[in-house]
């Protein structure tokens, strides 16, 4: 991996019973737990990928929604799990996951 990245997890929190919900509700605190991990115990990701929580995205019904820059790939329905398949894939060798993949280039439902 060449090529500096930044990962942001929308870690958005809305009331109970918010008709979108929220990427907090649907375990996205835990999502960023794992990248933190994964880029903070990897010398070749640490000093080339941030991770930055964010707030709403607005792709709430598709969350937890993880976008990762410059490639502007938008993944949605995030797991903790899914995590370490990201990582391997995406920022290490430049493949984005394609059963995770919402959009890219735009965010979901943008004209």
């Amino acid at each position: 991996m060449a090529e500096f990245r930044h990962v942001f997890v929308c870690v958005q929190d809305r009331p109970p019973g918010h008709p979108q919900g929220s990427c907090a509700q649907r375990g996205a605190r835990d999502v960023f737990q794992v990248f933190m991990e994964k880029v903070q115990e990897d010398p070749e990701l640490f000093t080339k990928v941030l991770v930055t929580p964010t707030g709403c995205m607005g792709a709430c019904m598709l969350g937890p929604v993880v976008v990762v820059y410059p490639d502007a790939v938008w993944y949605g329905q995030v797991k903790p799990e899914d995590v370490d398949e990201i990582v391997e894939s995406h920022l290490k060798k430049g493949e984005p996951v394609k059963r995770l993949v919402i959009s890219q280039g735009k965010p979901p439902g943008a004209v």
